[in-house]
């Protein structure tokens, strides 16, 4: 898969990288490539619409932007998990060092250790 995008025009220089999430990238290949309905989409990629429409939103200002502007575009980042993979993060106590791992959805800092009851963060 290519991750990055630049104009090539002799004497141009990036003035900016943007940053398109792999999120954002699913969404466009979905939607326009796929064709698909955005209903499809959300449900594809296990959001839902008003989700999914941020996402093709910001998506596709970003490619305008890149397209019309002359920036470049990095793809990089975002909440995704591969197929057969689960979305799950670790969290470690800062009191007595327990790492546990959870799925997304609820930050760590709004854990508190299991074993010592401290406040967990994103390991």
């Amino acid at each position: 898969m290519y991750n990055y995008f630049s104009p090539i025009c002799q004497g141009h220089i990036i003035k900016k990288e943007l940053i398109l999430t792999h999120e954002e990238l699913e969404a466009l290949r979905l939607k326009d490539l796929e064709e698909l309905e955005q209903e499809e989409c959300a449900k594809k990629m296990e959001v839902s619409q008003p989700t999914f429409h941020r996402l093709i939103k910001d998506a596709r200002k970003k490619v305008a932007s890149a397209l019309i502007e002359g920036h470049a575009l990095k793809i990089e980042g975002g909440n995704f998990a591969m197929i057969g993979e689960t979305m799950k993060k670790q969290c470690a106590c800062i009191k007595c060092g327990l790492v546990i791992e959870k799925e997304l959805g609820i930050p760590c800092r709004k854990l508190a250790c299991p074993k010592c009851g401290s406040r967990m963060i994103r390991k």
